[in-house]
């Protein structure tokens, strides 16, 4: 493929590839079981916020119960933002030696994972109200052994506490969610390197999503919700693999006043709320209407 045919070519005749599968899709969606999450009617209540202190290429996000706050992630430069629940910079923490930085998730207390998409590498590190710069190095480095074309990689990561592994996303190219498995409870190896296997329900397909741009587990029902910028939504399965619940993202749906442009980072915080994070810079808040049971 010559040198021209940059990821937004890619991205073209992705979505060309896909527009039947799409019509069949709004013609006939797959089923949805219902009970979950997004069946609690969502609705933005902080829309298209700017974080100024961020120029461009927000992504990733996490919630952490330990600080309270979000932690996302940049790759020019490479940094960590930690933000309030609210959309408000809390610091920004520079990365050095890292290649292409896209998705981050809270492992517990001060502990986190990185995910390097230049490398297709998870980095752990330890993030305080000290830190001030954090640098990446050899042996807190994890090569995932991931096979990925140009920059469509990994593009988000969640760690699942109560199994002690990590789930995933690859954009595309293939498009699919992949499980780490061979950690210890502070997510650190426990052999040389991670076994890897797929996570891929039959309705995870183009019928439901072009990309995959994020995905976090909820650790309270153990189901996991997918982000995808190229279909604007957000999408939820449950501890058995079945789709329960779709979310648009597009303008009207949810509460937005436009569509959410380059959805890149989601979060699900402790009351349930929903949390995005797009390119350039912009942060979303999404409430449920109904409480939890």
């Amino acid at each position: 493929m010559p040198p021209a045919l940059r990821k937004p070519t890619v991205l073209a005749l992705i979505v060309m590839a896909g527009a039947a599968a799409a019509l069949s899709a709004v013609l006939s969606p797959p089923a949805l079981v219902g009970g979950g999450l997004l069946a609690r009617g969502y609705v933005a209540d902080i829309d298209r916020a700017p974080i100024h202190e961020v120029a461009d290429n927000l992504s990733g996000l996490t919630y952490s119960d330990a600080t309270g706050t979000l932690f996302s992630v940049t790759n020019r430069p490479p940094q960590v933002v930690e933000l309030t629940p609210d959309g408000q910079l809390v610091t920004l923490i520079p990365l050095d030696g890292y290649l292409d930085p896209e998705g981050i998730t809270h492992v517990a207390g001060e502990v986190f994972l990185i995910a390097d998409e230049g490398d297709q590498s998870l980095h752990r590190v330890t993030i305080n109200a000290g830190t001030r710069r954090l640098a990446a190095a050899p042996d807190t480095r994890v090569a995932t052994g991931i096979g990925a074309w140009r920059n469509m990689g990994i593009e988000g990561i969640s760690w699942d506490a109560r199994h002690g592994r990590l789930f995933l996303a690859q954009e595309m190219l293939p498009m699919r969610a992949l499980i780490l498995e061979g950690f210890d409870s502070a997510a650190r190896l426990t052999s040389a390197a991670p076994q890897v296997s797929e996570w891929y329900p039959a309705s995870l397909s183009s019928l439901e999503t072009l990309d995959l741009s994020s995905l976090t587990l909820h650790e309270a029902t153990g189901h996991l919700l997918l982000l995808s910028h190229l279909s604007s939504a957000v999408v939820e399965y449950d501890q058995t693999d079945r789709l329960i619940g779709r979310m648009g993202l597009g303008g009207g749906q949810s509460g937005l006043a436009a569509g959410i442009g380059q959805a890149e980072g989601l979060a699900v915080g402790p009351d349930g709320s929903i949390f995005v994070v797009a390119e350039p810079n912009l942060f979303y808040r999404f409430r449920m209407g109904s409480p939890l049971p």
